[in-house]
């Protein structure tokens, strides 16, 4: 562990740190309040996790997780989709949930994005997926975009049911990230799917969040997608 802090700090620059201090929303008040930075790029932080990967146990995992520098986080949940990749399904199992006794430490869009698809909605493609709905469920802004997130994985597979399920429990959210996970899951599921995504949107287009349906129908053709954005039921059913 000493030589991988000494390698993040080598890496480390200031300049860049206070740009993601503004980016990530790290000021009083604001979600990512409190979380620091060193100014590492990700294909930095991708480096070096290739090259400690094999080295560092869960124990190490966990200690980079307690950081508040937010790329130690970052670095260790890249490092734990490596070790999931590489393992057998009893290994997996517990990754998984090592992962799901960590989600307070997962608590940016950056870190929840690169590794709920990979680790949780991984696992649970082919398992029962209720603890999706109790993280959808939470209070915690994190687990209900790691709740959405997930289903990417599903997604991928051609499952779209659980996509659209949570989506629901997150439509009165009042929360601009989850509105923008959200839309981009649905426009994903789209565009293998935009028959069942339509359905979706015609059901909840008039109560969903502007910002949600935005990104739902990012790819729509420009007359369909200003059908949606105004609403009209009798528009459409011409649709």
């Amino acid at each position: 562990m000493q030589s991988l802090e000494s390698e993040l700090q080598k890496l480390a620059n200031k300049d860049k740190a206070k740009i993601l201090q503004r980016f990530f929303k790290t000021g009083k008040g604001e979600y990512g309040e409190g979380d620091v930075f060193l100014g590492i790029t990700v294909p930095q932080i991708r480096q070096v996790t290739k090259k400690y990967f094999k080295q560092l146990s869960l124990k190490d995992i966990q200690q980079l997780l307690q950081s508040n520098i937010h790329e130690k986080r970052l670095l260790a949940l890249l490092i734990l989709i490596e070790k999931y990749t590489h393992q057998d399904e009893k290994s997996k199992e517990v990754i998984f949930n090592f992962y799901l006794s960590n989600t307070k430490r997962i608590n940016n869009w950056d870190l929840v994005d690169l590794s709920a698809p990979n680790i949780l909605g991984n696992y649970l493609l082919t398992k029962d997926r209720k603890i999706l709905y109790s993280l959808a469920s939470s209070s915690s802004l994190w687990e209900k975009r790691i709740a959405i997130l997930s289903t990417y994985a599903f997604i991928k597979n051609n499952q779209f049911q659980d996509t659209l399920k949570i989506a629901e429990i997150l439509l009165k959210d009042k929360h601009d990230l989850l509105h923008k996970a959200t839309g981009w899951m649905l426009r994903e599921l789209g565009k293998r799917n935009q028959p069942l995504e339509e359905q979706f949107l015609k059901k909840h287009c008039k109560i969903m969040p502007r910002t949600m349906l935005r990104y739902a129908i990012e790819k729509f053709p420009e007359e369909k997608r200003r059908f949606y954005l105004k609403g009209s039921t009798s528009q459409l059913r011409r649709i």
